[in-house]
Order: C-alpha cells, then structure tokens, then sequence
C-alpha cells in the first residue's frame, strides 16, 4: 500500500509528528541510503503478504538461497504451490510479533495499512531489517530493481522517487550488459586465484585485471563474436605481462 494511505494516520517514521502529514515521502531524497549487499543464503527470511507482492519478493528472496517463511492467511496459487514442493514454509493466519523471532529480515507486502505499520514497529523494536513494500518512509532498507546475468547483479536505485524510472532504465540496462559481461566475469573470477598466488600486492591484481578488462582488442567484443579462445589468450598473454 503506498505512502499515501498514511495521510492522516498517527506518524511512525523519524520525525515524530503526531499525525502524518507525508513530510517524510517528501523528504526522502535528501536521506542518502549506505549501498549493500547482502548474503541471504540460508538465513531465514519473512514475508508477510501472500498476494502477488508478496509473490515478487518471495521469488526475489528464493533465488538468493534464503529459507523464506510466509505468513498469510491466504495466498497466490504459485505461493501455495511453492510451499507444497517445500521451497518455502506458510504460516496461514494473520501475522503476530512472534513471527519476527530468528528472522534476518521482514518484508512487508499486504494491503493493510495498519498491519504493515505493526510489521515496521516491531521490527525496529528488534533491531531488524524491514521492508514495507512501496512505503519508503517504513523501510530502513529498499530493494532496488535488480538486472542479474551469471554472477553479474547491477542494482538501480531511484530512493523510492520513482518505481517506474527504475523499471526503465532496469530494462535498458539489461539490454546494455548481457551474457558477454557475464561470460566475461566468470572468466576473470577463473583468474583469480592465479593472480593472488602470483601477484604479491593488490596494485599488481589490480594493473593485471585492468589489462584485460581495458585492453585491446576488447574482451567484451570478442565474446560478443563467439571467439572466447582469443579472450583466453589475452588473460594468458597478461598473465605473462604480469610476471
């Protein structure tokens, strides 16, 4: 549910001001956000919402490798068929404080504007990450659109201003770095270790990467032509540039 419907409402962001008066939506730019990322990978996640949301950011947490719990009382047909396959354990009832207990992060994602304020108040009473879908000024982190090819995840961020911005330059983005970058990363990553073993100080690991990335002929050309084995050669060319 949007920032909006809290017009009116008592205020629960930073500024305390008795009753919203949306100064925080308004403000939110001038907040900057610390850019991480973060390893969800087996650490039990909540999502409270069971709608096509909370779909969304079910998905976004499964294929990060996180142990999603959902509570609902009811949900999307693919939410119940995910939790029958075991990708994900429902909880089918109204959501209570005790569903924050061992979970890394809360997502909130249902259409009950006083839920999602309770989901936010108790979280950070815990200390915990909360996400309140659409509603920045209840979020202390935001999920940025996310284009994601191999190894690669390129984030765009617009600090909740705009969703369809970011869905915008999302898409072109994705256009602009496909498989090859990807490619292009998995092979850097399979030099890696030699560069550690071989190479004494970072500036060395860094000028060795750099001639590569920055060289000539353009690694990122050649694995669009299909001629991997010439971006093999430059790494191996490099490597004896390096020693």
């Amino acid at each position: 549910m949007p920032a909006q419907a809290y017009a009116g409402k008592e205020c629960v962001c930073q500024f305390r001001r008795g009753i919203c008066d949306q100064s925080c939506v308004r403000d939110m730019l001038a907040v900057p956000f610390y850019v991480a990322c973060l390893r969800v990978a087996g650490r039990r996640c909540l999502v409270v919402g069971g709608g096509a949301v909370g779909l969304e950011k079910v998905e976004g947490l499964l294929t990060c490798g996180a142990a999603v719990t959902l509570v609902s009382p009811t949900a999307h047909p693919e939410l119940v068929a995910l939790a029958e396959e075991g990708s994900l354990e429902w909880v089918p009832r109204d959501y209570a404080p005790r569903d924050l207990e061992r979970s890394f992060l809360v997502i909130a994602a249902t259409g009950d504007s006083e839920v999602n304020i309770a989901v936010h108040t108790d979280a950070e009473a815990r200390a915990m990450l909360v996400n309140v879908v659409d509603v920045p000024p209840l979020c202390n982190f935001i999920l940025p659109a996310i284009v994601r090819s191999g190894p690669l995840a390129i984030a765009i961020s617009t600090a909740g201003a705009s969703p369809a911005l970011a869905k915008r330059m999302k898409r072109e983005i994705s256009e602009l770095f496909g498989d090859d970058y990807a490619r292009l990363a998995v092979l850097l990553n399979d030099a890696r270790g030699w560069a550690k073993a071989t190479l004494p100080t970072f500036q060395q690991r860094k000028e060795f990467f750099e001639s590569i990335v920055g060289g000539e002929p353009d690694p990122i050309v050649l694995l669009r032509d299909g001629d991997e084995r010439s971006v093999l050669a430059l790494i191996e060319a490099a490597k004896l540039a390096a020693v």
